[in-house]
């Protein structure tokens, strides 16, 4: 079963965009449990644009699914992490200016800092995931760290699928076969969608968790928050 992880990052800029509490994001991770996620994602960035860090702190007693929390361990982060101990935290290379995740780590230039930082986080029994391309070498890389899981960086795909290249699904494949030989655990994400998300998971292997958030609260617009989270549930699990 892959489990649906919601990001719920553009929940806060919507609340942020007017100030106050509204909409009130302790409760959507609430309702967004309620209507069958097994997960909330949020990724908090230095300049607290969308997430807030201190909205880290009012989630946690809240979210009984996985939390997960994203983001650069740079050490604000990594104390935040600590503090709040979550399920899962997944490591993105993304710098304090950077509108959204464009890549993932070089794990091989990285390699002794991210071994440092996952043997921490691994310390305080916090499951570890790195986001990743689909490089071998890196992924292999990946596996000497140490971590418990990657995470797919899935852009390129959505991008070529949106045009029809279905073959686009080829590296990730390929990837996955690797990272589960090594040991890894496969989760994935970013622009993930309901018109791609059944193709791209019944196509990787051992998908354990995508991660969902700007596509989801669009579609949300238009067709309800509960019907979609349903919608996606459908699509990884059943369609598959």
């Amino acid at each position: 079963m892959t489990k649906l992880s919601v990001n719920i990052n553009k929940i806060a800029t919507l609340r942020n965009s007017r100030g106050g509490n509204t909409p009130n994001l302790v409760q959507a991770a609430i309702d967004i449990q309620e209507f069958g996620a097994q997960g909330i994602t949020i990724h908090p960035r230095p300049d607290e644009r969308h997430i807030k860090y201190q909205d880290t702190y009012d989630l946690k007693p809240v979210v009984t699914t996985e939390f997960n929390i994203e983001g650069n361990p740079i050490p604000k982060f990594i104390d935040l992490v600590l503090a709040n101990k979550p399920t899962q935290v997944t490591l993105v290379p993304d710098s304090i200016d950077t509108l959204t995740s464009n890549a993932g780590w070089d794990t091989i230039k990285h390699q002794d800092f991210l071994t440092e930082v996952v043997t921490e986080f691994k310390r305080n029994n916090i499951r570890t995931s790195i986001f990743m391309d689909t490089d071998f070498a890196r992924i292999e890389a990946t596996a000497k760290i140490g971590a418990d899981r990657i995470e797919l960086y899935t852009e390129d795909f959505a991008t070529q699928y949106g045009k029809g290249n279905k073959d686009a699904i080829k590296p990730y494949i390929q990837s996955t076969e690797l990272a589960s030989k090594l040991g890894l655990g496969i989760n994935a994400g970013h622009d993930l969608s309901l018109e791609n998300i059944a193709f791209f998971a019944k196509n990787i292997p051992n998908l354990l968790e995508v991660s969902i958030g700007h596509a989801l609260i669009s579609e949300s617009l238009y067709l309800g928050l509960q019907n979609v989270i349903n919608m996606y549930l459908y699509r990884l699990n059943v369609e598959c």
